[in-house]
This record gives C-alpha cells, structure tokens and sequence, in this order.
C-alpha cells in the first residue's frame, strides 16, 4: 500500500478544495457578508493541512487498483468533511452532522436538503452549496487529473474508481488529456446554459446557481420553491439541460469530432425512448392535475428530466400525483442516467446490460451447445464488465437492503423510508411522502442522517470505493 502517496493526494484534495471556497468567499465579499470570515478560516484550515500532506513528496508514486478505490473514497470523505466547516463556523447550519449531510449532498450531486428556509441562508452559502454540485459532478480528482499529474501515468485506475458506469474508456490515449476534454465541454454547457437563463430575465447570482445545480445534477436552488417561481422558458431551458447533462460526455466529444454516427449508441437512444416513455404516460394519467394539456406536459417533461437525471428541481409537487404517476417516477430514480454523465441511479448501459445477459442465459437454455456473448452497439462486453456488472447489482441490493431496514428505526412510514434511501442512493434529492419535493431530510435522527451520508457517497461512487474500505483485504500488504 503507496500510504505516502495516498497522502500526497489528499493533500492537493484540500488545497484544491481552498481554491474552490475561493468563488463563495468573493460571493460573500460582494454582498459584504458576515460569512466571509468564515470561508477565510476555512480555507486556511484547508490550505495548512493541505501544505503539511504535500510537502514530503512521496519517491514512488505507482498506484494500482487497490489504491485507486482508497484514494477515490478517502478524498470524498475528506473534501465532505472540510466542505462542512463554513455552515458550522458561520453557525448557519450549527450542528456538524447536519452540515456534513447538506455538504455531501452537494458534493455527491444528491440536492437533499435539512435546510427548511434556504432563503435565510447567506449568498456565499447558497453559492458554495450550489458549487459542490458542479465540483462533485465531474469529479474532483478528473479536475485535478487535468491539470497536475498524480501518479506518474496509473491516472486510469483512479478515473475508473471516480467515473460513473459500469467500464471506463479514455478518448484519448492521454488519461490527464481525456480529463481536460471532459472538463472543457463540461465547462462549456454550464456557461451555454448560463447565457440561456441570463435571456430569460434572471439575475447573474442565481443564473450561476441554477447553471451549477443542472450541470452537477444536483438540484440545489436559491427558492425553497425550486424552481416553480421561474417563467416558462427558464423551466424549458432547464430541461433540456438537465437531459443534456445526462447524456455521456463521450457523446459530445464524438458529436465535435463529427462522428454523428458513434454518437448515437444505444445507450443514448434507450435514454431518450424512456424518457418520452415515461412523459407520455405520466401526461396521460396525470392530465386531471394541471389545468391545461400543455401544462401537464411542461411539467411532467420537466419532472422527468428531473428524476431521471437525478437533478431533483420540481416545479410541481409530483408527490400529490395519481399513484402510477407516481410509480414510474420512482422506476426513474432508480434507471438513472447515462453511463459517463453527471447523473446517478443505476446507469442505462447497466440496464442494458442486465436485460441482455438474461436474453442470452435463455438462448443458451434453448441451444445449450451453442456459444453467444452479451454485444453492446455490436461490439462484445467483457466478460469482467459482465460480472461486475452483475455483482454492483447485488451489492446494491443489499446495501439499498440494510440501508432501508437502518432507517426504519425511526420509525416512519415505508414509503419515506423506501424512497429517502432511493433518493439519496441514487443522488436524486426529493422522495414522497415525507421527504416529497416541498419537503426536507431534517426531522430524521443524527444516526438515519449518517447512513444516508453513506449512501450518498456509496451512490456517487458506484459502491465499491466505499465498500472497499470495509474489506479487510484491502489493507493487507
């Protein structure tokens, strides 16, 4: 185990993370808020403790898988932590728990909130909140990739642990080029998409916090109504962002490279078949609800854009919507976006996957002697992909499992406890009944916030990161 190097990293992780208090200290500086000496001896924490990790330079600086997964997770648990100290220094939000939950849900792009007032919050709060969503949603060690090298050339193992999906391809034969290209169309929506909002008459502080929100899928907001409050075309643009965002990054770069072709994978396209799916049939059987045919359909687009890509914006309380509705809403948290995008749930390709590996275990029941593999745009899937693929399932079962049965100690109902665990496992933000959209994770008990802490982080990391830190192998020589 390279525990030198280990350190190395975690140490640029809090001076990257000072670098990154820096936009809600100049936020609160702007708006010449008390707040700003509370980012000023964060960041100082952070930078003393990052400089004192950093400054013996390891001699070997060769990682394997083992500590890609170590360093994936300890860096997300450190960065949560550190990220807490504003809301408690400031006393905005004073227990340390509680900042802990509202900090790893930014950074984990989940949006679930135990702020019940957000407007009472600072504007250097509500930035940072909104700004780990977009830190968290790339990844912060694929930013840190772009621009330092942490381990002379093994980068791949920790851009697999951190990266969403079940496999991992560079674009580039470059791991520290590929994470610059990502970055930089990830940079470029979220600045499009800032344009756009700033056309539709909102105001550059929360054009910045809706931009960073939606390309982080994360679904923090400067209103405790969301975005209800917003005109037509900001809620129109935002969906298509949201959609946009959830489509893997590779596609992009494919669509620049021109290769339109390569784009289109089956993925994206059983992306968008269930996303016009899903509002076809929830505009069907929620018409009654809204006034106007054109309304249903404006907001249940926008809602399934929402949950899909587990951003977790509402413009309508989806909790009160008739019970198929409301079903498939939570069949859309758990499929989740697309493999290699900002957004969480369990990832289309995996899906994919999933349906065909049981295809083909019935075609070989039917032709036993004959020999067929899973195929995926038609290029084979790994045997490893495969079997991964299928132990995250059963990994996932089981934690979402022992997760629902913590939370139930405290004793709420079933449809809270089911789809809080699903909400925060699969970073989306809002539930039903009393963790629904106009509602928050506050009256849950220090403990159930704890473990929803871990699934949060478990959910942004694909699960074995954080696993792997309980097995007692890891941390043998």
């Amino acid at each position: 185990m390279n525990y030198r190097m280990i350190k190395n990293i975690l140490g640029w992780i809090l001076i990257f993370e000072a670098a990154f208090m820096a936009l809600p200290l100049l936020t609160a500086a702007i708006y010449k808020e008390k707040v700003f000496f509370s980012f000023l001896i964060s960041i100082g924490i952070c930078l003393l403790i990052g400089f004192l990790l950093v400054c013996r330079k390891p001699k070997d600086r060769t990682l394997y898988s083992r500590e890609g997964f170590i360093i994936v997770a300890l860096s997300w648990i450190t960065l949560s932590m550190f990220g807490a100290l504003p809301f408690c220094i400031s006393g905005e939000i004073p227990n340390y728990i509680d900042a802990l939950f509202e900090t790893v849900s930014g950074f984990t792009t989940t949006g679930s909130s135990i702020v019940p007032a957000v407007e009472e919050l600072s504007h250097a709060a509500l930035m940072w909140r909104s700004f780990t969503h977009w830190v968290g949603g790339m990844g912060v060690l694929v930013f840190i990739m772009a621009f330092i090298p942490l381990s002379g050339g093994n980068n791949m193992h920790i851009m697999r642990a951190e990266s969403p999906g079940p496999s991992v391809s560079k674009l580039v034969p470059k791991v520290k080029t590929t994470a610059m290209i990502l970055y930089l169309i990830y940079i470029g929506l979220t600045l499009l998409e800032f344009v756009l909002l700033l056309f539709g008459s909102v105001n550059a502080f929360e054009a910045l916090n809706i931009s960073f929100a939606t390309a982080g899928t994360g679904g923090f907001g400067t209103k405790n109504t969301s975005l209800a409050e917003y005109s037509s075309y900001v809620q129109i643009v935002v969906t298509v962002f949201m959609l946009l965002f959830s489509i893997n990054f590779a596609s992009f770069y494919l669509i620049i490279m021109r290769k339109f072709k390569d784009a289109f994978t089956s993925e994206v396209k059983t992306f968008i078949g269930i996303v016009l799916t899903l509002i076809v049939i929830i505009t069907l059987n929620s018409r009654g609800v809204f006034d106007t045919l054109g309304d249903a359909v404006k907001h249940v687009s926008f809602t399934v854009a929402s949950i899909i890509s587990t951003t977790g914006f509402a413009t309508a309380d989806f909790n009160e919507w008739p019970q198929l509705s409301r079903l498939c809403l939570v069949l859309a948290m758990f499929l989740g976006a697309c493999a290699g995008s900002t957004g969480g749930g369990l990832k289309i390709s995996r899906v994919i996957i999933w349906v065909k590996s049981i295809a083909k275990e019935f075609y070989i029941l039917i032709h036993p002697k004959q020999i067929k593999k899973v195929t995926v745009d038609k290029h084979p899937v790994e045997h490893e992909v495969v079997r991964a693929t299928n132990v995250y399932m059963v990994c996932y079962i089981i934690v979402f499992s022992v997760s629902v049965l913590l939370v139930s100690i405290d004793n709420h109902d079933l449809i809270t406890n089911f789809t809080a665990v699903a909400a925060t496992i699969n970073n989306i933000g809002p539930g039903l009944e009393l963790v629904g959209p106009t509602s928050n994770f506050a009256f849950f008990s220090p403990f159930t916030k704890l473990v929803l802490i871990f699934d949060m982080l478990a959910g942004r990391l694909e699960l074995f990161p954080m696993l792997v830190l309980f097995f007692p192998g890891t941390w043998k020589k």
